[in-house]
């Protein structure tokens, strides 16, 4: 089982972070995806959406885009929701990023432990089955 770094150690994570690629956001207000997404972008964060469904669309102001691939810019952390099943193509797509991120991140309900341990391995911290914006919000991250 995946062992979640310390509540300070995902603080200062998420202190530092400054863009989050959320794979898997939809375009739906009512997925979770979306209102995660959403309630990071509030609290500061850039958010790149990722899904080939979606890709050329624009989401939260943001343009979709198929793949991690395609993002050129630095990201802090990878935000993943998609099935847990699903998550090693996610994982190595992680790792052959150009700019490869500090975190990778399994929403609520979500874990991997063969994809979390490559991507740990490679030296990006590995944080399972925690919501992102619920973490955001115990850790009093910017209080």
């Amino acid at each position: 089982m995946v062992q979640n770094p310390s509540n300070e150690t995902r603080r200062q994570l998420l202190e530092d972070a400054k863009t989050i690629a959320v794979v898997g956001l939809s375009n739906k207000p009512d997925r979770t995806s979306y209102m995660v997404a959403a309630a990071m972008q509030n609290a500061g964060y850039t958010i790149i959406p990722v899904n080939p469904v979606i890709a050329g669309e624009t989401v939260l102001g943001e343009k979709a885009v198929a793949t991690l691939a395609e993002i050129d810019s630095p990201v802090d952390i990878v935000n993943v929701f998609r099935k847990s099943e699903d998550i090693p193509p996610v994982a190595q797509e992680t790792l052959n990023m150009k700019n490869k991120p500090k975190v990778f991140w399994m929403q609520q309900g979500i874990s991997n432990d063969e994809a979390a341990k490559q991507v740990r391995e490679a030296g990006i911290e590995v944080v399972s089955d925690l919501c992102i914006k619920v973490d955001h919000a115990l850790l009093r991250i910017g209080k």
